[in-house]
């Protein structure tokens, strides 16, 4: 008989090793994901902000051609005030699905050391519950910043109305 117990053995445990590295790597895709969605999100920040600032110039250029530039000035601080914060939340947001990421590749290095080392088998787990813990700090992170954008268009939609009651 060519295929013998210990053979069994060793490729189970190769097995094992194969599948325990798998998820990390799944977690690593949901965290290239989160950093995609995530710069996108602060690209519109960035845009959103070049528009009030070129608002704020023309109110400074025209302010006796535009209707109510004080109330608009105003509005527009308001509005530069959120963004600059939503920003803040949004970097805390990708550095720490950066972290998760690093980790999570780490625990797949360590799991790879622990197959072939046989110390500390403790550190694969502890990489990946760092992970996780980062991964979800960024999350918590984004739902703050979804409020405040959400919070941002409320603002503006109400500035929006008086304008027209105004007119």
């Amino acid at each position: 008989m060519g295929f013998e117990m210990d053979d069994l053995t060793k490729a189970l445990n190769a097995l094992n090793i194969l599948s325990a590295m798998i998820t990390p790597a799944v977690l690593i895709s949901a965290c290239g994901t989160l950093v995609f969605s995530t710069s996108t999100r602060l690209g519109r920040i960035v845009d959103r902000v070049r528009d009030l600032s070129r608002t704020i110039e023309e109110l400074s250029k025209d302010e006796h051609q535009m209707d109510f530039p004080e109330e608009r000035l105003a509005e527009v601080e308001r509005q530069l005030l959120i963004h600059a914060r939503r920003s803040r939340l949004i970097q805390q947001s990708v550095t720490s699905f950066y972290v998760a990421l690093s980790l999570f590749v780490a625990a797949m290095v360590a799991i790879g050391f622990v197959a072939v080392f046989k110390q500390a088998a403790w550190t694969p787990n502890l990489l990946g519950i760092a992970g996780t813990l980062f991964l979800f700090y960024g999350c918590v992170t984004l739902i703050a910043e979804t409020r405040l954008a959400l919070r941002a268009v409320n603002y503006e939609m109400e500035f929006t109305l008086m304008l027209r009651s105004k007119y």
